[in-house]
């Protein structure tokens, strides 16, 4: 009797110190709740899927925008590419979807002042490898990192790494680059001013239709 409450101790402590570890994986349960949508019916095949950060996360009614399409959105909180890469098991590769729509990479320069073009770029291509090793034709677009006016001073770095990684992708016919960054700036190269809300990072309904105005030209029916 004793041995046995000895042994459902230490299952019961190896759970906890587990739970508590994933706990501190940044997005774990963001991602975890995403997973419980898919338990309860999971997504039909076919789909445009949108996977990256609060950009995505935060356009709720983005299947209004795009009638046309079906759109499967499992971006997730202020998510870096390293997340991405993390959690593609979960977010990515379940699904069997028509087209892969990436926004990310925003999250990455702002997380540190160390990060470089050059570390965005192995990040983007590792994950974009990852990608093609389970989906070797599936049409990819990628979405530009956006002039965010909270974040101008590393608006550089988002120039740098947007022209990299539209390099990068050029050369095959499944990829796509969305240009929303030029279509989002003012005369003088300033982020427009009415497009955001109040914390001047994230999009209102007019920021929103500029990248609707952009994506849709690219988006597979």
């Amino acid at each position: 009797m004793m041995r046995k409450i000895k042994y459902l101790f230490i299952v019961f402590f190896l759970a906890s110190v587990t739970v508590k570890a994933q706990d501190k994986i940044p997005f774990w349960k963001e991602v975890q709740a995403l997973k419980q949508q898919d338990s309860l019916k999971f997504p039909a095949a076919n789909q445009v899927l949108l996977i990256g950060s609060s950009s995505f996360t935060l356009w709720k009614d983005v299947q209004e925008y795009f009638p046309k399409h079906k759109i499967l959105n499992r971006a997730f909180g202020g998510s870096t590419l390293v997340d991405l890469i993390r959690f593609r098991y979960d977010v990515i590769y379940p699904y069997q979807p028509k087209q892969i729509v990436i926004y990310c990479g925003e999250n990455d320069f702002a997380s540190s002042d160390t990060i470089t073009v050059e570390m965005v770029m192995q990040r983007f291509k590792t994950l974009y490898n990852l990608i093609r090793a389970k989906y070797a034709s599936v049409p990819l677009l990628y979405v530009s990192m956006k002039p965010s006016p909270s974040r101008a001073h590393l608006m550089p770095k988002y120039k740098e790494a947007n022209k990299q990684i539209a390099l990068f992708l050029k050369g095959n016919k499944k990829n796509a680059f969305a240009d929303v960054y030029h279509a989002m700036l003012k005369p003088d190269g300033s982020p427009m001013d009415d497009i955001f809300i109040q914390d001047e990072l994230h999009m209102n309904a007019r920021g929103y239709a500029i990248w609707k105005k952009v994506l849709e030209k690219y988006l597979i029916k």
